[in-house]
């Protein structure tokens, strides 16, 4: 929860409804001459070499180590989840640093191309100013995630983060101001006003994530000027099990994907296809690995899950399970809503497509099972949405590498979640993304490509 007074903008626990702190609110008059400094400092920013950007950034990421459990407690605060995921976040964003940016330089190397009579150098080169959006859910590793290639790749950054976690986020950057020349990275704080006047500023580059209504008002916004973009917007990501599977396992992956961070995560698994044959089977065991989890204050020690986000967030999940459990499904497992934002995982089963929660993005700490007849009904219904950032499939492996191979999502995991290996894109399908990120392709997503040739 935040309050946004003339000057401030303060943030609450979401477990306590205490303010944790406040930071300036950027009058959004000010954001122009904050777009023309960047654009100033980016100059002799991009006259440098990848490899001596990433140089210059290199000493943060021990700085994020050395203080992962300051700002990890102080990531909890503001944003709800368990202490040892803040602090894990923020360690993980400071450990994986130094590889991080040896990777993006490498990936903007110029690469040659030649024949008998041409050579043509495709170069990656930075595009100017990038306006970075980044959500709450995870509000240090997404500004990390973005604010990182942005910099290696030449660019200079004006970061928005959410109104709703702006402590961590102003932290995260002040660390790298520790090490960058003057306004090559900028904070703007605020809501919906100070976003909006960002994307409509003299920005080259748009990275944002967040809801797909949100991004279709930003790719709306950005076509005047042919701004580029990259953005990940929803998803409903669908899990299917299919006779053959490890149910131990699925049922483990599946209570996991579908509670982490209170269900907020841009891939949690929202729709779970069984087939029919062994639903009953899955059902059980995902209800006892349901009971493992400890919904409490984060900062309290054996709470494995947090408080959500705000009360407007557990609202929605709330209607949703009400609305699917008057069209027929059964509340099977938790549900139960605690003070403020607490809201304890649950499991519906017998879900269908005329429900809201099975076709609008929940976010929430909820698993809704359906039972299937065939492996084309699963892909059917698993293909039934607007969305396509991941899925996974857990089977047999010859049946279940198949069936994924069917599926529409940008990325998809075969008995095992969608992470993939080294070097890999974070990439989605459909209306849940246009561009993306991750990898050497996803970093030359911030480039402007340029081909010479003699």
């Amino acid at each position: 929860m935040t309050s946004t007074a003339t000057d401030q903008l303060s943030s609450y626990n979401p477990a306590t409804g205490e303010i944790v702190g406040s930071v300036p609110t950027t009058p959004p008059s000010e954001i122009k001459g904050i777009v023309a400094r960047s654009a100033s400092a980016q100059i002799a920013w991009r006259n440098l070499s990848a490899a001596e950007r990433a140089d210059i950034i290199r000493p943060a990421g021990q700085v994020l180590q050395d203080r992962a459990e300051e700002l990890g407690e102080l990531l909890t605060l503001e944003q709800g989840k368990p202490l040892g995921d803040g602090i894990g976040e923020v360690r993980g964003c400071g450990e994986r640093l130094s590889d991080e940016v040896n990777e993006i330089a490498d990936a903007v190397k110029p690469t040659i191309l030649k024949d008998e009579s041409v050579t043509s150098s495709v170069r990656y080169d930075s595009l100017g100013v990038c306006a970075a959006i980044t959500p709450w859910n995870f509000p240090i590793l997404m500004p990390h995630w973005m604010v990182l290639p942005a910099l290696v790749t030449g660019n200079s950054v004006v970061l928005k983060p959410s109104e709703q976690t702006p402590l961590i986020a102003q932290a995260y950057a002040d660390v790298l101001n520790q090490f960058l020349p003057e306004n090559v990275l900028q904070v703007v704080h605020g809501e919906d006003e100070q976003g909006k006047t960002l994307v409509e500023a003299d920005v080259d580059l748009i990275a944002f994530t967040g809801s797909k209504a949100v991004g279709q008002k930003i790719m709306a916004a950005a076509a005047g000027g042919l701004k580029r973009l990259i953005l990940e917007l929803g998803s409903k990501d669908p899990m299917i099990v299919l006779e053959g599977a490890d149910l131990d396992k699925a049922a483990q992956f599946a209570a996991t994907n579908s509670f982490r961070n209170c269900g907020q995560v841009c891939v949690s698994t929202e729709r779970i296809y069984v087939q029919n044959s062994i639903k009953d089977q899955f059902v059980e065991r995902l209800i006892e690995q349901s009971k493992q989890f400890t919904v409490g204050n984060g900062m309290d020690e054996g709470s494995t899950l947090g408080a959500m986000i705000h009360e407007e967030q557990k609202a929605h999940v709330v209607s949703q399970i009400n609305d699917a459990t008057s069209k027929g499904a059964k509340l099977i497992f938790g549900g139960e809503s605690g003070e403020r934002s607490f809201l304890s995982p649950a499991i519906l089963v017998d879900t269908s497509h005329d429900m809201d929660i099975m076709r609008t993005e929940t976010f929430g700490p909820v698993a809704c099972v359906t039972g299937v007849a065939s492996i084309d009904e699963a892909v059917d219904l698993a293909n039934d949405t607007e969305y396509g950032l991941g899925a996974v499939v857990f089977g047999e492996d010859a049946q279940a590498r198949h069936t994924a191979g069917r599926l529409t999502a940008g990325m998809i995991g075969v008995n095992k979640g969608i992470g993939g290996a080294p070097g890999t894109p974070w990439v989605g399908a459909r209306q849940s993304g246009f561009s993306y990120h991750g990898g050497p392709m996803g970093h030359r997503q911030f480039c402007q490509v340029r081909v010479i040739s003699e």
